[in-house]
């Protein structure tokens, strides 16, 4: 294994982070150039979102009913069980929702992201795209951004009502509740600032998920090889960004809208 300097591996470090933000900052700045390339847009949305749906789903009723079955046992020691709902619901919609589902499709998209670009990139067909006159970036980066931040954010909608769904029928077929009191006590709960929150994150999660992605894609190096060394730090980078990026802003949300 060859011995790499301290200062060398810094300075590729900010390289890396230079190069991310170049690229994150072209494939927005592209959105008012024309041409915009909607097909590519819907494809990727299609392939994106409704290739996520099912291990959405999944995730969302299994999250959401153990959320339910873990909180309800603390409950009935305190005789509060009627406040399961109440908990389920700030639960997936401030929290649970948008950092599960964020890291479900950065595990399936991410990775895509990188090995089809990293595959374009070994099999010189980039090369070829910039030969003919097309930017690579405009073309292969941007509708994947958009498309990710889109579907993303209903994902994570869908994601969250499943959530409620999973916590509702353990509530009433485990725990006796009713299903009207469960549902009702769930909608009161929310706030204009928890849905705020929970809607923001995915599109932060989504346009990380996706530019993440097509970095490790573009920077992919050393046949095929490279490409699978690329789709695994992808996977990696992104879902560390996300839990970093929550933090971050359910803090500076919770400042600015003066959470106790």
């Amino acid at each position: 294994m060859e011995l790499i300097s301290p200062t060398e591996i810094a300075k590729e470090k900010v390289e890396a982070v230079q190069d991310y933000s170049v690229l994150a900052g072209r494939s927005i700045a592209n959105l008012f150039r024309v041409p915009r390339y909607f097909a590519d847009m819907v494809q990727q949305a299609d392939l994106i979102g409704f290739g996520s749906l099912p291990i959405v789903i999944l995730t969302g009723l299994s999250i959401g009913a153990e959320l339910a079955l873990n909180s309800a046992n603390t409950l009935q020691r305190f005789g509060s069980l009627s406040l399961i709902g109440q908990l389920v619901s700030v639960g997936m919609v401030r929290e649970l929702g948008p950092i599960i589902t964020g890291l479900m499709v950065a595990g399936r998209n991410s990775s895509g992201m990188a090995s089809e670009l990293g595959s374009m990139i070994v099999t010189e067909q980039i090369d070829a795209m910039r030969a003919l006159g097309t930017d690579p970036i405009k073309k292969l980066v941007t509708p994947r951004v958009v498309s990710t931040v889109f579907m993303l954010f209903f994902l994570t909608i869908i994601s969250d009502l499943l959530g409620l769904f999973g916590g509702a029928l353990i509530s009433t077929f485990l725990y006796g509740m009713d299903w009207r009191q469960y549902w009702s006590t769930a909608w009161q709960i929310l706030v204009f600032q928890d849905v705020f929150m929970g809607l923001v994150k995915p599109v932060l999660f989504g346009f990380i998920i996706s530019t993440v992605g097509c970095y490790y894609g573009m920077t992919a190096r050393g046949g095929t090889q490279g490409v699978g060394r690329a789709t695994t730090q992808a996977v990696v980078a992104s879902s560390v960004l996300i839990l970093v990026t929550d933090l971050v802003v359910t803090k500076l949300l919770m400042t600015v809208f003066a959470y106790h």
